[in-house]
């Protein structure tokens, strides 16, 4: 018992001694970038940061459309100006798509000016999140 309490009372010393030395250091420099920065790339699509930036319109410039023609009646609309039917009929589209169409028809609506309603942008970007996870398993 008196061993464990030993060992516990070290590592809270050895804690405490290193979150000060640490904040003396941020204190010292305070323009000081993180010690770990990741790698800057072009953005493939597969990103969830690359996604939630620009739905993916950085990737390719070509319109492509996926049996949606009918979407283009929303050209120019708010996000949040969709009543439940209109974002049933995104909804229906997203869910009909090929897993590989789905990055794909994100950045072709938004390159023909249709705001996507925040439920549907939300589930597209979980659903590329998850394929994107997929992928790298």
């Amino acid at each position: 018992m008196e061993v464990s309490l030993i060992i516990i009372g070290a590592l809270v010393v050895t804690g405490i001694l290193l979150y000060l030395f640490d904040r003396r250091q941020r204190l010292k420099s305070p323009d000081a970038e993180p010690a770990y920065n990741e790698p800057e790339e072009a953005c493939c699509g597969m990103h969830i940061t690359c996604e939630k930036d620009s739905l993916l319109a950085s990737v390719s410039r070509e319109i492509v459309y996926y049996d949606d023609e009918e979407l283009d009646a929303f050209k120019g609309r708010g996000a949040d100006e969709y009543n439940d039917q209109e974002i049933e009929q995104f909804r229906d589209v997203l869910l009909t798509l090929l897993p590989q169409d789905i990055a794909g028809w994100g950045r072709s609506v938004q390159l023909r000016g249709i705001e996507l309603p925040a439920s549907v942008r939300d589930e597209l970007l979980m659903i590329v999140a998850e394929a994107r996870s997929a992928s790298t398993k």
